[in-house]
């Protein structure tokens, strides 16, 4: 799909950066790479910018007329999975893949970032380019913030984009209210006693403990919460045992909450903890349980959705499509809690073409007919927020 009011330069730009930094993805905080290729092309555009939280860039550009202030956000960071997708610019790191669409992100971030600035004399407002790392983890959001990103200039809305292979490449979505989830993690200890696989009356056998406490726990979300709330909890690893005739003295488990209502986020802890010890008593053995609290779920402020979702239907060369909400987590968010956000989809599946896969598969593509889209949308969020045409507050 053809976006036309983007220049062809701007978008072959963009594709090409896409495929530098896909080719040499790093992780969380070590985006030293990426973040001079940000720095590089920000500089060559005549941006100003910092350096942020170790590898974090902020960039500004700073408008001709007056208005008020847009935030755009793109993530930098990669996974730790080996690429197995077939493109010609794969990875060229062992264990490191861009499969979750950061890449193109940051590249449609730096390609608004080119389009704005050549538009800057009749641009309202000011721009703050965002470029954050970490999102997969530990989460650069936050340190972002608390070290002023959002300050100076103050931003009065902010956006990302996060490809979505649900919906095909030419659309965004758009819908209003919590899009994500919260993502918290949690951890169990089981202790009983160990002893001879042939005597287990002589021992407190933690696996049988641990395969009971597995299935209580789904008791959370099957009978304890009202099945028109979502909530998910998933037991991901357990670790227990010495070899088939030893009766195991302790198991570990780990698992992850996911909610996208603060009221049930935070009685979690509580039923999880009940429910982990009583079973450990019933079994005579005991228990411990941490819970480690996440990113906090991503809520599209209303009235940014609905005023952002008026624009997109006149301009008539963008697809505007409404998928449901995800039980992804985003550190997004913190931003969005800070002011009004909005959190926007774009549509990168290409049936046709293979494009099919979902983030953090080793398999996964990104449709780069999708690129222009995104570029476009973003420049046309910050001139919308910075001429007055939307407005958010409205949560």
């Amino acid at each position: 799909m053809t976006v036309a009011t983007l220049a062809d330069d701007i978008v072959e730009r963009a594709v090409a950066l896409r495929r530098e930094i896909h080719r040499h993805p790093e992780l969380g905080f070590e985006e030293e790479r990426t973040a001079g290729v940000v720095e590089r092309e920000l500089r060559a555009l005549g941006i100003e910018y910092r350096r942020i939280v170790k590898t974090g860039v902020v960039g500004i550009i700073r408008g001709g007329r007056p208005g008020l202030v847009a935030g755009l956000r793109a993530d930098m960071d990669a996974l730790p999975i080996t690429e197995d997708s077939g493109e010609s610019f794969s990875s060229l790191v062992p264990g490191k893949m861009h499969a979750c669409g950061h890449d193109a992100h940051t590249a449609m971030l730096l390609g608004a970032a080119r389009e704005l600035q050549e538009q800057r004399a009749s641009l309202h407002g000011a721009v703050v380019l965002l470029f954050q790392p970490a999102e997969e983890g530990p989460g650069g959001a936050l340190p972002m913030i608390e070290a002023g990103a959002m300050d100076d200039p103050k931003i009065d809305a902010v956006v990302m984009l996060h490809v979505d292979a649900r919906i095909p490449t030419g659309s965004i979505g758009l819908r209003a209210g919590a899009v994500n989830a919260a993502a918290d993690e949690f951890y169990i200890t089981i202790e009983g006693v160990g002893g001879h696989g042939a005597a287990p009356h002589k021992a407190v056998d933690t696996i049988p403990c641990a395969a009971a406490t597995v299935l209580a726990l789904q008791n959370i979300a099957a009978r304890e919460t009202d099945p028109l709330q979502s909530i998910v909890v998933t037991i991901g690893t357990i670790e227990g045992g010495y070899r088939n005739n030893v009766i195991a003295d302790r198991v570990r488990m780990s698992g992850t909450f996911r909610t996208q209502n603060e009221e049930l986020r935070a009685s979690l802890e509580g039923r999880a903890r009940r429910i982990v010890e009583g079973v450990a008593a019933a079994y005579g053995a005991r228990a411990h349980v941490e819970v480690k609290w996440g990113y906090p779920a991503v809520v599209n402020d209303a009235s940014l959705t609905q005023g952002f979702a008026a624009v997109i239907e006149r301009r008539g060369d963008i697809v505007l499509a409404n998928p449901p909400p995800t039980m992804g987590g985003e550190d997004f968010s913190y931003f969005a809690a800070r002011a009004p956000g909005l959190m926007i989809r774009l549509g990168v599946r290409n049936e046709a073409a293979g494009i099919v896969h979902y983030p953090h598969s080793p398999q996964f593509r990104v449709d780069e007919a999708a690129i222009p889209v995104g570029i476009a949308t973003l420049a046309a969020f910050a001139r919308s927020v910075g001429a007055g045409e939307i407005a958010g507050g409205d949560r």
